[in-house]
């Protein structure tokens, strides 16, 4: 290099090493603010999440027939699909022994217990390509019946509110979210 090149390269590599020196502070400042308050709203999402419950949650694991929690020891639970980062698929029965519906389907793994019987999750199908897709049904024990209550093509749901003979449902599938409100 000639002495003019020389000059410009230290003097160019000065001012990137300045602007680097100055703004490295602001940089790292945004990030620990970001960090602190994505936190903070994390704890803020706890603490109203047990302020106001949407009922009674039950989460089944991967195993062997399990019973369901909030049932009475009624409903037992076994994994037959499970998506790679993704919902598990579980078949149902009764403990006691008597034939139900819910053996003919294939449900999530989430359930909610409500005066009515339990809010499932009855899949539509089991291809990976083809989920979401299922049904929110309410499943009455004492009748084994399993009304449908809405399809939901997302994962992320829960029960919003709960009126005098109706619930309303949130979802969000990543990008956009609703509110679905079904009669009991």
């Amino acid at each position: 290099m000639n002495k003019i090149q020389l000059f410009f390269h230290y003097l160019f590599r000065f001012i990137w090493n300045l602007i680097f020196v100055i703004s490295y502070p602001i940089l790292a400042s945004f990030g620990l603010l970001f960090i602190g308050l994505t936190w903070i709203f994390s704890k803020l999402s706890q603490l109203l999440a047990r302020i106001r419950p949407e009922g009674k949650k039950v989460t089944i694991k991967a195993s062997d027939w399990e019973t369901l929690p909030h049932t009475n020891e009624l409903i037992e639970a076994l994994e037959v699909k499970s998506i790679m980062f993704g919902p598990s698929g579980f078949k149902l029965r009764r403990v006691d022994g008597v034939p139900s519906i819910l053996s003919d389907y294939v449900f999530g793994n989430k359930v909610r217990v409500i005066e009515e019987g339990l809010i499932l999750e009855k899949w539509n199908s089991t291809d990976s390509k083809e989920l979401p897709d299922f049904d929110i049904c309410l499943y009455n024990p004492d009748e084994d019946s399993l009304r449908p209550l809405t399809n939901i093509k997302c994962f992320d749901w829960h029960v919003s509110e709960r009126g005098e003979r109706e619930l309303f449902f949130k979802w969000f599938d990543g990008t956009q979210g609703g509110e679905v409100k079904v009669a009991l």
